[in-house]
């Protein structure tokens, strides 16, 4: 596969869930008879925002871009019914392998389509969705070309007005990448926030950051809540203008890709 050797891996305490591993690290984790249940720290704070964009149980229009074993949209399916999915995944075999290996549910409203995360979204008519979850990694890396600001701009332009952009960032000490990225996502869609661990804020460690952005606010009274009360207490950080420190968008003349885990950190990637 070209993101790796995908296995699955049976979950001990839970007797239909799995993780997907790719070259031995955990990139999914999925629970078929209750997509609800959700195990990684960032895949839950990202559910937590989507719970709170809308009214419970309204359908939304939704993208993802990078699907792994479809968490997300398995949880949306579920907690939202009539949602209108589209997946972009660049791994063929990957999507054959998780559809055979971790059927999707039977009424779950969910396309995938196999390709360039960014040749898709250019191709995509203005306004066409009111949530984006950008999720996409090539080995542990975001590649290059999904970090700029020029591609920011192709995902306002898909996002309905009053929609908003998901994306999970992973960086260590000293953020550099993390900051220019909140630049970079909020030259595009200027009112956001972000989520994480208090030991990656304080570049203490190498985690994940989950910033949430829009042409409209996000709910940040409803995200603290839930950042403080989940099962991996997170914070939630609004000013963002201090936390780029004055770092400038990411143009595609510069853009790199994000930084690899410390080797160490590879096989618990959050």
């Amino acid at each position: 596969m070209a993101s790796g050797v995908a296995e699955l891996l049976p979950d001990p305490d839970r007797d239909t869930a799995y993780t997907l591993l790719l070259d031995g690290a955990p990139q999914s984790h999925v629970d078929l008879a209750d997509p609800t249940h959700l195990q990684f720290e960032y895949v839950r704070r990202m559910a937590a925002a989507i719970d709170l964009l809308a009214p419970p149980g309204q359908p939304l229009r939704a993208l993802h871009l990078g699907g792994g074993a479809l968490t997300i949209p398995r949880y949306l399916a579920t907690t939202r019914p009539g949602s209108a999915q589209r997946v972009v995944e660049i791994d063929g075999p990957l999507v054959e392998f998780v559809r055979r290996a971790l059927p999707l549910p039977a009424k779950a409203n969910i396309r995938v389509r196999v390709g360039d995360a960014r040749a898709a979204v250019e191709g995509m008519r203005d306004a066409g969705y009111d949530l984006i979850v950008l999720d996409v990694f090539a080995g542990a890396r975001t590649p290059a070309h999904l970090t700029s600001v020029e591609f920011a701009r192709e995902l306002a332009r898909v996002l309905d007005p009053g929609g908003h952009l998901v994306v999970n960032i992973t960086d260590g000490p000293p953020l550099r990448h993390a900051r220019a990225q909140v630049a970079t996502i909020r030259a595009a869609l200027p009112e956001a926030c972000l989520i994480a661990d208090a030991s990656v804020l304080r570049g203490r460690r190498f985690g994940n950051l989950v910033v949430i952005a829009g042409h409209t606010p996000p709910p940040v009274a409803g995200l603290a809540r839930r950042a403080a009360g989940d099962w991996f207490p997170g914070r939630l950080e609004t000013d963002l203008d201090r936390f780029a420190g004055g770092a400038a968008p990411v143009t595609d003349s510069v853009a790199v890709a994000s930084p690899p885990p410390p080797a160490a950190l590879f096989g618990n990637r959050t």
